[in-house]
């Protein structure tokens, strides 16, 4: 299934704010704009560990648009779950544009649904290096005709850095169904 490559977005600075209502709140309103689509969703999740499935979940009727989340919070589940190529994860590694374009792609292979998010970065405190410093967050988006990506920096804890990025995560959801046609 080949898909129209975008241009990352450029890096954003973003403070993390309170989570859970705005989550859900968005989670709402990605639930409106999928039906409205006639459209289902798919998560591919590294650092969320699940959090935007969760989001999503706490919908009620939300099986009516949400088929499936993939949590890949290794490289081996990554390989295995999704179809990331090995060499993109050696070359690139798990927080990067490649990774997540390639998590988004798997996801729609391997459910049923017609637009994927995916989202792998460093939430911290550890494992954050110069190039990728602690609060680095991939996210793609795609459907079956185009794929977009964007890094975020987010600032704040671990539970911080993993709220904010549920958030991001489902507005580009909104973001990426606002440019689709909506079905008659």
């Amino acid at each position: 299934m080949k898909r129209a490559k975008r241009k990352a977005r450029p890096t954003a600075t973003v403070t993390a704010a309170s989570g859970q209502d705005s989550g859900r709140l968005l989670a709402q309103q990605v639930g409106n704009a999928l039906k409205e689509h006639g459209m289902t969703l798919v998560t591919a999740e590294s650092c969320t560990g699940g959090g935007v499935a969760q989001a999503v979940t706490m919908i009620s009727g939300s099986s009516a648009w949400f088929d499936r989340g993939f949590v890949t919070y290794s490289n081996t589940a990554k390989e295995e779950m999704l179809g990331v190529a090995p060499d993109t994860l050696e070359q690139h590694g798990a927080v990067s544009e490649q990774t997540v374009r390639e998590m988004a792609d798997g996801a729609l292979q391997y459910s049923r649904a017609q637009v994927a998010l995916s989202v792998s970065g460093v939430a911290g405190p550890t494992g954050g290096t110069p190039e990728k410093p602690v609060g680095m967050v991939w996210f793609a988006w795609a459907s079956n005709d185009t794929v977009q990506a964007a890094c975020h920096q987010i600032s704040g804890d671990r539970d911080a850095v993993r709220a904010k990025s549920v958030q991001i995560a489902l507005q580009g959801v909104l973001n990426l169904l606002n440019g689709i046609a909506k079905i008659a």
